[in-house]
């Protein structure tokens, strides 16, 4: 596996899936004119399970989670409430809305802890006590090879919070303001911005000052890394939500059909050079604001044990089973 690019996430099938009127103020990527539906429930749960479809036959394996509350609208983004490390140690995070708190579930957490080696878990939970939110692999885009996190300025990743998490888990941060195609600032850098092994896509005309844009540029290609520039439209289409995957033949490139699409030729070429472009349709999902990348949280952890048949399943893998009956009794 690479210390990057992880064989194996998690994701979750929401069971009352809608874009959540909570989080609308400063999620421009959000749509504002959709009601809550069972047919929209259904079709995210759908697209959710379909995906995961498609990554189990890359060889990756899925921990699929089914959701058993109906107030958490935005479940389905699991990487903004946790994070998992080559080091075995597991954080969670603070939350801006209220209703995305109860998305932290300790079932999840102790089913792995059956599966993976967790040498610690650091709870930043108490900063939202203050008003202090840093949500996660959303909020702060992790090289964890060469222990940097990209983090764009928003209400989202609150400085004294980057600061801490980075402090503890051993991160350089790289911190930057942004602003979008209405020159509002990013509310997530995981939007704009996707670190591989030796890709990088970033929308560097996102970066509003010059001297944080060449601060970022120049990191990333000092690290070794090819980057691809996105344009401010590529990213309202969900091309920078992405996310590299070790599948079985190697690096591959998690990405919305819909950012796919917007890719130029010379970008598509560019990042296939390094690994397989892997796009995904899932429309409803991107109503509520994220994409693709946001619907995995990558699991770095070492294994307890060596796995045995075969990587991957779209029913309830061992671990949610085990979560589920954590949660019966």
């Amino acid at each position: 596996m690479s210390t990057q690019a992880p064989d194996s996430v998690v994701m979750i099938r929401p069971l009352r899936f809608t874009p959540n009127a909570e989080t609308v103020a400063d999620n421009f990527f959000q749509s504002r004119a959709v009601a809550a539906s069972p047919l929209l429930a259904d079709a995210a749960y759908g697209e959710v399970t379909r995906m995961a479809e498609q990554l189990v036959d890359l060889g990756v394996e899925v921990h699929l989670f089914d959701d058993p509350v109906e107030q958490r609208p935005d479940s389905v983004f699991p990487n903004n409430w946790f994070s998992t490390h080559p080091d075995g140690r597991v954080a969670l995070y603070p939350m801006y809305a209220p209703s995305r708190r109860a998305e932290r579930r300790s079932d999840i957490i102790a089913a792995l802890r059956g599966r993976y080696h967790i040498t610690s878990v650091h709870d930043y939970s108490v900063l939202e006590d203050d008003d202090m939110y840093l949500e996660g692999t959303g909020a702060m885009v992790l090289d964890h090879i060469n222990r940097i996190a990209y983090t764009a300025r928003s209400f989202r990743s609150h400085e004294h919070a980057v600061d801490l998490v980075c402090n503890d888990l051993g991160y350089k941060p790289v911190n930057f303001a942004t602003r979008d195609l209405r020159g509002a600032p990013i509310y997530h850098t995981n939007v704009m911005m996707s670190v591989g092994t030796a890709i990088a896509v970033v929308a560097l005309d996102a970066i509003a000052g010059a001297d944080e844009r060449r601060n970022v540029q120049e990191c990333l290609r000092s690290t070794g890394h090819t980057v691809v520039a996105l344009s401010l439209e590529q990213i309202d289409a969900f091309a920078g939500n992405a996310i590299e995957v070790t599948s079985r033949c190697g690096p591959a490139v998690l990405m919305s059909a819909r950012g796919h699409e917007s890719l130029t030729t010379f970008q598509r070429r560019t990042i296939s050079s390094h690994a397989e472009i892997v796009p995904i349709s899932v429309p409803t999902i991107e109503l509520a604001g994220g994409s693709v990348r946001c619907m995995v949280a990558g699991i770095h952890l070492p294994l307890r044990a060596a796995r045995s048949g075969v990587a991957g399943t779209v029913n309830l893998s061992p671990l949610a089973a085990l979560a589920s009956a954590a949660s019966e009794r």
